[in-house]
């Protein structure tokens, strides 16, 4: 029997990896909304008891009610988290020179206006005039990601410091690097980053899901970057984006 090419068989394990990809991402957009009716009258009938019931309920009671409808409610976002993980796959890629620094600029000011109050020493070292070939919504998107996580985790350190850098690449390439003082983690637990729900602090010290860092891998992965995370020697973390010669 005649063996399949190299090229058929690069086509058979590509056409087996989209039928898998599409089969998860189906079951995971399925799980987040079917799971939907049972929280919904789970909330619906917290809330009706704590009408009903509550003068009548003692101290106790009524915490444990709170803490029923408080994880409920975390359990939705969990599930719209799902949700939207899973919608990636299906997103257009649409590629276009765009001005990096401008973009930059931009992602900074976004993730700046969602921690009023908040002093972070906050350096742009990107040299004007830099390009990229890339879909500048899913860079945004990533972008705001990453300087989110770098804000967030620096919630806790005296004097915070946020920089995002572009380094020319000797391949031609470029690489973005954005880097922080804060909490920090420990390399050993490296492997937890980008997992689902992926977390290595609690929600009481930071706020969260643990999904950021996952989206944003994902997201630069459609336009072929690679994401990697170190923890940074001082304490903090350095994210590193790598990019390919003219695009990212």
């Amino acid at each position: 029997m005649k063996q399949p090419s190299l090229e058929q068989r690069l086509a058979q394990l590509e056409a087996a990896l989209a039928a898998s990809r599409a089969e998860l991402q189906e079951f995971t957009y399925t799980v987040s909304h079917d799971l939907r009716a049972p929280l919904r009258h789970l909330v619906s009938f917290t809330r009706l008891l704590e009408e009903e019931a509550g003068p009548q309920l003692s101290g106790d009671s009524s915490d444990f009610l709170r803490t029923i409808s408080e994880s409920a409610a975390h359990l939705g976002l969990m599930l719209d988290a799902l949700a939207a993980l899973s919608r990636l796959q299906g997103t257009p890629v649409h590629r276009a020179e765009l001005d990096f620094a401008a973009l930059a600029r931009e992602c900074l000011r976004e993730v700046q206006a969602a921690y009023p109050g908040r002093a972070v020493d906050v350096k742009m070292l990107v040299p004007e005039g830099l390009r990229l070939l890339t879909d500048a919504a899913i860079l945004h998107k990533a972008l705001v990601l990453l300087l989110d996580n770098a804000f967030k985790f620096t919630a806790r350190v005296p004097a915070a410091s946020v920089a995002l850098r572009a380094l020319a690449l000797e391949d031609g390439g470029w690489q973005i690097v954005i880097e922080d003082n804060g909490a920090g983690f420990n390399s050993a637990q490296q492997d937890k980053l980008f997992k689902v729900f992926g977390r290595l602090h609690s929600a009481k010290q930071f706020p969260g899901l643990g999904m950021g860092l996952l989206t944003a891998k994902r997201l630069l992965a459609m336009v072929d970057a690679r994401l990697t995370l170190a923890p940074r020697e001082g304490g903090g973390a350095v994210a590193v984006v790598r990019c390919g010669p003219g695009e990212v």
